[in-house]
This record gives structure tokens, C-alpha cells and sequence, in this order.
């Protein structure tokens, strides 16, 4: 569907400052929900830029992926329409697990602080703000879960957490 107008795209529910998450429910927008949302949405954007910057392309699209079925997950109360959506499984942790050990074994870190950008070069230091902002995420996702207690978003949980390992190891390539 090509949008024509755009109250396609503004509510202006924003200008007094509410929106809907994805069951419809309105929210303030400074909610946990959307401070998590956004955060994964902004770690995703991230990754379109170190995309151009590192070789693991069809890997990044992959995260990207599964990152946009965490934000769907998080979004969403509705039991019932819950279950329609793609859940984040053992599989998908698992990915990156095997991406992680197939890494390091061509990677050699040191156990010490590194400062992005002046002592690595401008790619790694990209990589290393997307694992900064993994890590922020992932707290965002556990006050998410906290509050609402999602116990089905565990699994994201730890999707994000070994993607912020991935990122750190690929930081240190």
C-alpha cells in the first residue's frame, strides 16, 4: 500500500505526547515501552550503517530481521494476536553463537580497555557504538520485563545479550 497522505503516518496523538503500542493500547510516550522500542529501533538503524562498513552483510540483515520481530513481540499485549506473530527462538540465539565461536577463532582480544576510534579504526569504532547501544537495549528490555513481567521475552533477551558479545568480538577484529 503506497501512502498518499500524510495522516497516513501522523496521528499527532504524539502532540500530547501518548501513542499506541501494536494491541492498540494508548501510552505516554516517555513509557518503558517505547523507550524500549526505540532503542532497539535506533540499535537496528545502527546496524544499516556498520552494514557498509563490515563484510558480514547477509548476517547483519539477518539481525536486523529478527531484531524488528523483537520490537513486534515487545509491542504487542494481545494474547491472541500475540501468537501470530514470529517468535524469537533457541535458533536465533543460536546464530549468533555459532557466528560468535566461527569469530573467534580469527580474533585475537586482548583482556584490557580499548578507545574506539583513536585506537581502532573508524569501521570498528562504528561496531563498537552498535555494541554500546546492544547493551542499552538489553537494560531497557529488562526494565520491559520487569514491569510487565513478559516472561515470553526471555529469549529476545538473550538474543540481544549475545549480539552485544557478537559486536564486541567483530569490534575486535
Amino acid at each position: 500500500m503506497k501512502l498518499k497522505n500524510y495522516t497516513q503516518i501522523s496521528t499527532k496523538r504524539g502532540d500530547q505526547g501518548t501513542s499506541k503500542n501494536y494491541s492498540n493500547v494508548e501510552l505516554s510516550k516517555d513509557d518503558v515501552l517505547f523507550e524500549t522500542l526505540g532503542t532497539i529501533d535506533e540499535l537496528s538503524s545502527l546496524l544499516g550503517v556498520i552494514y557498509h562498513y563490515v563484510k558480514y552483510n547477509e548476517e547483519i540483515k539477518t539481525i536486523q530481521r529478527v531484531l524488528q520481530t523483537i520490537n513486534s513481540l515487545v509491542a504487542t499485549t494481545d494474547q491472541k494476536r500475540l501468537k501470530e506473530i514470529a517468535q524469537v527462538n533457541q535458533t536465533d540465539v543460536s546464530f549468533i553463537e555459532q557466528l560468535e565461536q566461527s569469530l573467534l577463532s580469527n580474533v585475537s582480544i586482548e583482556r584490557m580497555f580499548v578507545l574506539p576510534g583513536s585506537e581502532t579504526t573508524k569501521e570498528n569504532a562504528y561496531v563498537h557504538l552498535g555494541r554500546t547501544v546492544a547493551r542499552r537495549a538489553e537494560r531497557s528490555l529488562v526494565r520491559y520485563i520487569k514491569l510487565t513481567e513478559r516472561t515470553d521475552l526471555y529469549q529476545a533477551l538473550a538474543y540481544i545479550n549475545r549480539l552485544s558479545d557478537l559486536l564486541f568480538i567483530i569490534a575486535n577484529e
